[in-house]
């Protein structure tokens, strides 16, 4: 439902940063805009009263990778019920993928996306293709992709060569463009699906070494040392690669990197029933993985968390896992998920890898909070439960292995200009 405006009492201010962080105030939304912020408001008339027992209010959330399937996909999911699943999980912005058909790799294609998320509470920020049609051989029209809105440009699979990267880097210095890197190596990866380890051996399914990641990630550094430019690892899922993209951050070059939600929580031994759901790629990993991980995303070694959200038919799922398609529809139950299971993890990290960095690796102002700002915040309580199950998944994709869990913190709603759950 869409409002215009509203009251919100007592909201503990969660902005790390922030001179009201920690503090619990009312705030009063009109048109789109913060009118006031104070410790005890009145309803001027006719407002909507938002309130929740444990109500807390951080810088609208911004996922900084999503796969939407529109155009080509639609079955698995279109831009409006991709927009609907992450208003629900509190996402006030999502970077949406190339990865559709036909690929996103022109100035009408991103015009497409960035137009359907105007005027909506959910803003789409496209991300265009590096190469023409995805395929690794051609440069893609970046330049004018760029002007029509693209924030970043990705194959969403690895770039099969060094020159390539190379080219990649020296060409988008042209505009301060910034490369989505998959760090995968193709050769080493081979015909395998699941992290190589004693899981692996144990199930006897093909595996991939941590070294397919980790030698990607340190190729595409060498190249940003020597080249300059930005990029962007998406997603990582390699304690190691970790460690590298920290190092090459303390020698100041320009990189970040993202996690997805599910290796935040999930290690290689749920692959133990042949669940196709958690069927991903990057590979679930270790729990000295997992841990790892954490421990670099408290330490800003990785900047951001992402939903990597990617719904399948489920024809692409009910199969066997050899033959199973990637991926895991995620993207409402991020913060749920993680304030549920990752208990290493407090709040404040968790908003500013969901609220803050993500507009950083951008190079987009964070929303602000101050009378006469422009309202985008996600409004949750951390101690609310709920049960994710089929009927509140507003996704249209179904191929997620926590349907029917009951999780610890609730998004309440977002603000994004417009009012979205609330």
């Amino acid at each position: 439902m869409i409002v215009m405006k509203l009251l919100i009492k007592k909201a503990k201010i969660c902005y790390p940063g922030h001179k009201l962080h920690g503090k619990t105030q009312d705030i009063i939304v009109e048109s789109g805009k913060v009118q006031s912020i104070g410790s005890s408001l009145k309803n001027p008339g006719k407002y909507q009263e938002i309130t929740s027992k444990n109500l807390c209010l951080s810088p609208g959330w911004l996922d900084l990778k999503a796969n939407f399937g529109e155009p080509g996909f639609e079955e698995r999911e279109t831009l409006e019920s991709g927009m609907k699943a992450a208003a629900a999980g509190g996402f006030t912005g999502v970077c949406v993928s190339p990865n559709v058909q036909p690929f996103s790799d022109n100035r009408s294609a991103i015009e497409f996306v960035r137009k359907a998320g105007e005027g909506k509470p959910v803003t789409l920020y496209p991300i265009g293709a590096l190469s023409k049609g995805g395929k690794g051989e051609e440069l893609a029209e970046m330049f004018d992709m760029h002007k029509s809105g693209a924030v970043a440009f990705a194959d969403d699979k690895p770039v099969p060569n060094a020159k390539f990267q190379l080219l990649l880097q020296q060409y988008i210095q042209n505009f301060e463009g910034l490369v989505f890197s998959f760090p995968l190596n193709l050769d080493l990866k081979g015909k395998a699906n699941v992290n190589e380890g004693e899981t692996s051996t144990y199930l006897g399914l093909k595996s991939i070494p941590h070294l397919a990641e980790e030698i990607a990630v340190a190729r595409d550094l060498q190249i940003l040392e020597y080249a300059g430019g930005r990029l962007h690892f998406s997603d990582i899922s390699s304690a190691e690669s970790a460690k590298l993209v920290g190092q090459s951050k303390k020698a100041k070059q320009n990189a970040s990197a993202s996690v997805a939600w599910y290796h935040l929580i999930f290690n290689d031994k749920v692959l133990e029933g042949f669940d196709s759901n958690y069927k991903v790629m990057p590979p679930i990993r270790t729990e000295a993985d997992r841990k790892g991980l954490i421990k670099a995303l408290k330490e800003g070694k990785v900047d951001t968390i992402t939903s990597n959200h990617q719904p399948q038919n489920i024809e692409r799922k009910e199969c066997e896992f050899e033959h199973a398609g990637y991926g895991i529809n995620g993207i409402q139950i991020v913060f749920a998920a993680l304030n549920t299971f990752a208990k290493e993890l407090d709040l404040d990290t968790l908003v500013e890898s969901l609220g803050i960095r993500p507009y950083q690796v951008l190079n987009k102002e964070t929303p602000t909070l101050e009378a006469g700002s422009n309202a985008n915040f996600t409004l949750f309580d951390p101690n609310e439960k709920w049960t994710f199950n089929k009927s509140n998944n507003l996704s249209l994709a179904e191929n997620n292995p926590l349907l029917g869990t009951e999780f610890t913190g609730k998004v309440v709603g977002t603000v994004n200009g417009k009012v979205s759950n609330l």
